[in-house]
C-alpha cells in the first residue's frame, strides 16, 4: 500500500483561526463588562455602537457596517427596541425601511459604554508603541481590502 502524503494544517500558526482566536478573547474579555454592567450582549453593544455614530441608520446599513448576519441582527434590534434602548422610524413612503436612533436611555447608556470600550483599547494596546499602533491599524485597513479582493 502506497502512503499518500498530506499536507498538514498548523492551525496555530493559521491566520484566520489565529484572528478568530483572537476576536473571541478581546469579545469574551469585553463581552463581560458589557453584561454585568449593562445587560448587553456584544452584537447588541456593536448595534448601538453603529446608531450612536449614525443616527437614524438602516437595519441594513447596521448589518452592512457591523457583518453581523441580518437574522441574529434582527434579534438583537428587537430586544434593543423591548428594551427602550433603541427606536425605530418607518419611512413615510416605504414601510419596510426603516430608521434606527438611541432613545433617551439609549444615549445614557451609550455614554457609560463609550469611555469602557476605549479605556479597554488603551489596555489591550499598551503593548504595542504609538508607532507600532499605527502601522497595526494600516495593516487591519489592508488586510480587510485584500479580503475583500479576494471573497
Amino acid at each position: 500500500m502506497k502512503k499518500t502524503k498530506h499536507q498538514i494544517l498548523t492551525l496555530e500558526r493559521y491566520l484566520p483561526y489565529r484572528l478568530s482566536i483572537l476576536s473571541n478573547r478581546i469579545s469574551a474579555n469585553i463581552a463581560e463588562t458589557y453584561s454585568d454592567k449593562f445587560g448587553l450582549s456584544v452584537t447588541e453593544w456593536r448595534i448601538m455602537a453603529v446608531v450612536g455614530e449614525y443616527p437614524n441608520v438602516s437595519a441594513d446599513e447596521v448589518s452592512v457596517k457591523t457583518q453581523i448576519e441580518k437574522s441574529m441582527l434582527s434579534r438583537a434590534i428587537t430586544k434593543l427596541l423591548h428594551r427602550s434602548l433603541l427606536e425605530r422610524e418607518f419611512g413615510p413612503k416605504d414601510k419596510r425601511r426603516s430608521m434606527l436612533r438611541l432613545t433617551a436611555t439609549g444615549l445614557s447608556v451609550y455614554d457609560e459604554v463609550v469611555p469602557i470600550s476605549y479605556d479597554y483599547e488603551r489596555e489591550l494596546l499598551k503593548c504595542f508603541s504609538d508607532a507600532e499602533k499605527d502601522q497595526f491599524s494600516e495593516l487591519i485597513d489592508r488586510l480587510y481590502q485584500q479580503a475583500e479582493s479576494i471573497s
